[in-house]
């Protein structure tokens, strides 16, 4: 292999195995973090654009009973999720004489925070390994780097030579560590952020729509 080859595969294929196994757990953490800032961009897009369509049918004039009545079972969003929550709570408060059993509120209010801690697990999900790898892989391509340099030191005891063609190559296939833990770590930090922010104002829409319906509800209880 000539020595004086630069490229990316050819500084792959000079490095030690130890350096060859860092750059291939980056570049797969890398294509992970990636998949996880696609998937969770257009699950957060998806996400805002059902909620929006449910809260225009909630607040539509629609009688809550029959919006839950043609929801049934099988809510398709978070929204829905949250509602039936809140209304199945609701009906199940209403005792025979048509009255409402005593703690209705606290009931319903609990069932709808338990659907809004679930969503929000789910908004989070993968989150995770992104701040994993922003933090973790300067530190995995500083420990290639560190050892692929070893390596070119023991080269250069070998040949006994200082020369920049003997030093160059190995310096090279090391720095390539450290930029390849740099190429995984900026994006995942980055989107870790805003995926992050994404994320608590999806749960804090579903928040505040609790809290409305929960108003809703309390009208009708007069309390």
């Amino acid at each position: 292999m000539d020595p004086l080859d630069f490229s990316l595969l050819a500084l792959f294929e000079r490095a030690t195995l130890i350096v060859q196994i860092v750059m291939v757990v980056l570049c797969l953490a890398s294509v992970w973090s990636w998949g996880i800032i696609v998937q969770k961009h257009l699950g957060f897009a998806g996400a805002r654009r059902r909620f929006a369509r449910f809260d225009k049918s909630f607040w539509s004039g629609t009688p809550l009973d029959r919006l839950f009545d043609r929801i049934g079972d099988r809510p398709a969003n978070a929204g829905e999720r949250i509602f039936v929550a809140g209304m199945g709570e609701w009906q199940k408060s209403q005792d025979p004489q048509g009255g409402v059993i005593p703690g209705a509120m606290n009931r319903i209010d609990r069932s709808m925070d338990v659907a809004i801690a679930r969503e929000a697990d789910g908004l989070n999900q993968g989150l995770s390994f992104l701040a994993t790898i922003g933090a973790t892989a300067p530190f995995i391509g500083l420990f290639g780097t560190v050892w692929g340099i070893k390596h070119a030191f023991e080269q250069i005891a070998m040949q006994q030579s200082t020369n920049l063609a003997v030093v160059a190559p190995g310096i090279a296939e090391a720095l390539l560590a450290t930029a390849l833990g740099l190429v995984a770590a900026i994006p995942a930090v980055i989107f870790y952020n805003k995926l992050a922010a994404d994320s608590a104002r999806l749960a804090g829409k579903y928040e505040r729509f609790a809290d409305e319906f929960a108003t809703l509800l309390s009208r009708d209880l007069g309390v």
